[in-house]
């Protein structure tokens, strides 16, 4: 077994080989606890007949671990000084590929398609780059890829709102959004002693797992996604109010939008966050053919 990478002295001795600086701008926080990164890749439920898809690398703590598990990993990194540093720290391990792009620029499932055809079982693991957790997260889900699902570290208050129930300060349309594809659960918490440098927030580990089918059948997915963002426009207004000042001529269309809301039992004096992700079905359902 190679020597682990993510170890305070290690991870130390490989920035100073390399004369690497952290850049705040890219969420560079690197792990240096290898039974975290154990925790985190068996949550992944990993064979080598999975791949992985890994998104920010850093110097390899996390990927290594991967490699060690699954078939094939390819890690898509945006900083193109830690090529060289990836090529020497994973230089034992010969199932793995990096990519030299922004994942929010690239084609995941042509790539996917060309790199791992052969493989039935992809699952999603990473450290995400917490400025950019939620666009990641809704470019792979919306994408529609052929992944059984996600094991992501992010900040904790990200995670907490994506598993939000209704009625709680946290539930949003981000909750709706991940929760009508996927069953969402904190897989566990991250101090944030264990990086280096520690950033200011606590990390927690999202499990995401893709639903066989969504939690309420809609006609419009998209429309279901602007209903409930409008519905969160502004937290302390009724549900009304914001369907109201936030869908397309929807002052004109009050009536409708109130007929609608009464053939759903919901109150109009209700608030977003109290509804349940099938009543915003059913009402996205009612409301479809006046706004569409």
């Amino acid at each position: 077994m190679n020597k682990d990478i993510a170890t305070p002295k290690r991870t130390q001795e490989i920035l100073k080989k390399y004369g690497f600086s952290l850049k705040k701008s890219l969420g560079q926080n690197f792990l240096i606890d290898p039974n975290i990164l154990h925790n985190i890749v068996s949550h992944a439920d990993l064979t080598k007949e999975s791949a992985v898809i890994e998104i920010g690398p850093g110097i390899g703590a996390l990927t290594e671990h991967l490699s060690r598990q699954a078939g094939q990993v390819v890690a898509f990194e945006i900083d193109h000084r830690l090529l060289e540093v990836l090529e020497d720290t994973l230089s034992p391990y010969d199932n793995i590929e990096i990519i030299l792009s922004d994942i929010l620029k690239v084609n995941v499932a042509d790539i996917m398609k060309e790199k791992l055809a052969e493989f039935k079982d992809v699952m999603v693991v990473a450290n995400l780059p917490y400025y950019v957790t939620t666009p990641i997260l809704i470019k792979l889900i919306m994408e529609k890829l052929p992944i059984r699902g996600m094991v992501v570290m992010m900040q904790k208050e990200v995670a907490n709102r994506i598993t939000a129930k209704p009625g709680t300060k946290e539930y949003g349309s981000l909750s709706i959004a991940i929760q009508y594809y996927m069953k969402a659960e904190i897989a566990m918490t991250v101090p944030r002693t264990v990086f280096i440098p520690p950033p200011n927030v606590d990390s927690a580990v999202l499990k995401l797992t893709l639903l066989e089918s969504p939690p309420v059948a809609v006609l419009d997915e998209d429309f279901l996604f602007t209903v409930s963002r409008s519905s969160f426009a502004q937290r302390r207004k009724t549900i009304i109010n914001n369907l109201q000042s936030q869908l397309p001529q929807g002052k004109e269309k009050k009536e409708l939008i109130l007929t609608a809301l009464n053939e759903a039992n919901i109150d109009p004096t209700r608030r977003g966050e109290t509804l349940s992700i099938h009543e915003f079905g059913k009402l996205a359902n009612l409301l479809l053919p006046n706004f569409k």
